[in-house]
């Protein structure tokens, strides 16, 4: 079993007593879909919050925000663990999802990249914007494949591993903040070169543009060697 896999698993056996509740209080899915969404759009407003009234050193807004980005992701686990075990499961619910977890990327990259250009983080800004291409391009290369039928899962930065990277650096970002004071400045050979609090968040975000793009060109070469008769490779 793959770690992925594991960890999904593992998540699951502790939330399914949640899940039950929800079932016997006729919650469905789409209910838990559309809190999701809610929940990341308040986590963009505290971004937009930090960017307009915030200070630049000031980095509690990245942590709470993150926080609440990592919330939301646990009702992406809830929505679709509650339709397979409540029986609620149906074709409308998969395409609810899938478009509300698209509009919730959106919405995310949207309010951390505001928090960036409002205090002047525009090659990070950048890097952001990367990630939100990335994302939207791994669905929509996994969408289309599908739609041929092909069933196309690869790669090292899906959903569940961005919304976590992003989240779990954010919140670090904004603890390491709280107890050393703000936005410190770690000097590196000279002047020129150095490391700011704020790098706990933006280099993983930096990773996350590089590795999401580098998986939708792995599944699109993965659905041509498909297309072309030659299958074998999946997910090398």
């Amino acid at each position: 079993m793959k770690a992925r896999d594991w960890a999904q698993q593992t998540i699951y056996k502790i939330i399914n007593p949640l899940i039950r509740v929800f079932i016997k209080l006729h919650i469905t899915p789409n209910m838990i879909t559309t809190i999701g969404l809610v929940i990341n759009i308040l986590a963009t407003v505290v971004f937009i919050i930090g960017g307009e009234y915030g200070e630049r050193g000031d980095l509690s807004y990245i942590g709470w925000a993150s926080g609440l980005i990592l919330f939301a992701g646990l009702f992406d686990m809830l929505d679709g663990q509650t339709a397979r075990l409540g029986n609620m499961s149906s074709k409308f619910g998969a395409l609810y999802d899938s478009v509300l977890d698209r509009y919730s990327e959106l919405i995310m990259f949207f309010g951390i990249c505001y928090y960036l250009v409002s205090h002047h983080y525009f090659i990070s800004s950048m890097f952001a914007f990367m990630a939100l291409v990335g994302s939207m391009m791994v669905s929509y290369v996994r969408a289309r494949a599908e739609g041929l039928g092909i069933q196309c899962k690869e790669g090292l930065m899906q959903r569940p591993e961005r919304v976590v990277t992003i989240s779990v650096s954010g919140i670090i970002c904004g603890i390491v903040s709280s107890l050393t004071g703000g936005n410190q400045k770690l000097y590196v050979n000279s002047s020129h070169d150095l490391i700011e609090t704020i790098s706990i968040f933006v280099i993983p975000i930096a990773v996350v543009a590089i590795m999401s793009n580098i998986t939708a060109i792995k599944r699109l070469n993965y659905c041509r060697k498909v297309i072309n008769g030659d299958n074998q490779s999946c997910g090398k």
